[in-house]
């Protein structure tokens, strides 16, 4: 069993050779801290570990919509400061929280273990997506998630939802919902997947983009932990997300944009790379595949961005662009 001190960021401004990991408090955000450092601790059995809580904005406010707190990176920021603060030394993201512009001094130092990156239903008595009954209430805080799921069924009402991913179940099984949409990995990492009605394949919903990959981010001039983040790093891993933030990135979507990419890396180095553009209401969505060698994961992204736009996706981004600026969870 790893033996890891937890400690506040005020504890820890002293340097050390302690390495000081900043994480949110919730299990999940815990449980993908514990694979990071069980993953230093095999490259680095002597390691000195301290793992410090960082609650963020999305964490502090339960009462609204994470539509309505019209920030950026609103489970991230927070965790930046600390970096640029040099109260922790490298942070551990869930990929798809992680903003494609990330602030100055700041880097993506590794990428790791991606678990099953697709979207899934929970629903009562396991009905699936397509048998559930009209007027039917889906509960998901993603704008992209309802927009593609909007598309099979303009007759279900998607709701939003808050919470980690206990009290969302909780509040399901409360009859809040009669379905939920959540990511897989979640699931799967808090050991929940029985409760997963039906797994959506990418060209129903793409996922977001770094789905189900864990990251971390450090300061760009810190060699120590850019060199130890660089013994974990999971290259495959690295070529996927290279790939769907390029993508991303490219057709300049934030959190507020329905935008889903899936990239898949195999042994023989190609990447085949599903990429999304979905209006709001679900009227329009389009969506494309590219593929190619690894090396060249980014313009596979920055080549599929612009075969949407040119497919049609400029005009529905360009009517997103009318709506007001708030953000959601990818």
């Amino acid at each position: 069993m790893l033996v890891i001190s937890v400690s506040s960021p005020t504890q820890s401004k002293t340097k050390s050779d302690t390495i000081r990991i900043g994480t949110r408090e919730s299990q999940l955000a815990q449980l993908q801290t514990s694979i990071v450092v069980a993953a230093i601790k095999a490259n680095y059995p002597d390691a000195k570990i301290d793992v410090i809580f960082v609650t963020t904005r999305g964490d502090r406010t339960q009462d609204r919509p994470i539509s309505a707190l019209g920030t950026r990176g609103v489970f991230v920021k927070e965790l930046e400061e600390a970096l640029m603060a040099d109260e922790v030394d490298l942070v551990v993201h869930s990929l798809k929280d992680l903003p494609t512009d990330l602030p100055d001094g700041l880097c993506l130092a590794s990428v790791l273990q991606r678990a099953d990156a697709r979207d899934v239903l929970v629903s009562k008595n396991k009905t699936r997506f397509v048998d559930l009954p009209a007027g039917s209430r889906i509960a998901t805080s993603s704008r992209r998630r309802a927009a593609q799921l909007r598309s099979i069924r303009q007759d279900l009402e998607f709701i939003d939802i808050r919470g980690n991913v206990p009290t969302r179940l909780r509040k399901h099984d409360e009859g809040q919902c009669e379905a939920m949409v959540l990511a897989a990995a979640g699931l799967h990492r808090l050991n929940l997947q029985d409760r997963i009605t039906e797994y959506f394949e990418s060209n129903v919903s793409t996922p977001a983009a770094g789905q189900g990959a864990l990251a971390i981010e450090c300061r760009s001039n810190d060699t120590r932990v850019l060199e130890i983040a660089a013994s974990i790093e999971d290259k495959t891993v690295r070529a996927e997300i290279t790939s769907e933030r390029a993508f991303l990135d490219k057709l300049g979507g934030g959190c507020s944009v329905p935008i889903g990419a899936l990239a898949t890396a195999d042994d023989a180095g190609q990447v085949k790379l599903i990429g999304c553009v979905a209006s709001i209401d679900g009227k329009t969505v389009i969506r494309a595949e590219l593929e190619g060698a690894s090396t060249n994961a980014e313009k596979i992204g920055v080549d599929l961005a612009d075969k949407l736009l040119a497919l049609g996706a400029r005009d529905v981004l360009e009517q997103l662009k009318q709506i007001p600026v708030t953000l959601s969870p990818p």
